[in-house]
């Protein structure tokens, strides 16, 4: 069974850091990509960054993240990471971790059940 499960959501204040955690299994992690995915508030799905833990290619990012939220895996231990810096209002959402299903590339089969962020003073 495909299981991923986030941690890490909270109440921050702007300039703040948080970092997600998305515990995986039932699949194998090594050999997939994975990526964040956020919802704000009265808006659709807004793809954040993926990282292809088969390829050494870097990550890429939205724009709107750049610079500030570092994809990243832990392979020994089947978790996938964003580090969020500088964090802003605009990003108080909902987080989802997504694997991307391997024989669709940019389609996913498998999504976390989501962390809430706010962002707020």
């Amino acid at each position: 069974e495909v299981r991923l499960v986030l941690s890490g959501g909270d109440l921050v204040q702007p300039g703040g850091s948080l970092k997600l955690s998305c515990a995986a299994s039932g699949f194998a992690f090594s050999r997939t990509a994975l990526s964040w995915v956020r919802q704000a508030p009265g808006k659709g799905l807004e793809w954040l960054s993926t990282i292809f833990n088969y390829a050494t290619d870097r990550p890429d990012y939205a724009e709107s993240v750049k610079g500030r939220f570092t994809i990243s895996t832990d392979i020994a231990k089947n978790t996938l990471y964003l580090q969020m810096n500088n964090l802003k209002p605009d990003d108080t959402a909902v987080y989802y971790c997504a694997k991307m299903d391997m024989k669709r590339p940019g389609l996913y089969d498998f999504w976390g059940q989501g962390s809430q962020v706010i962002v707020s003073s």
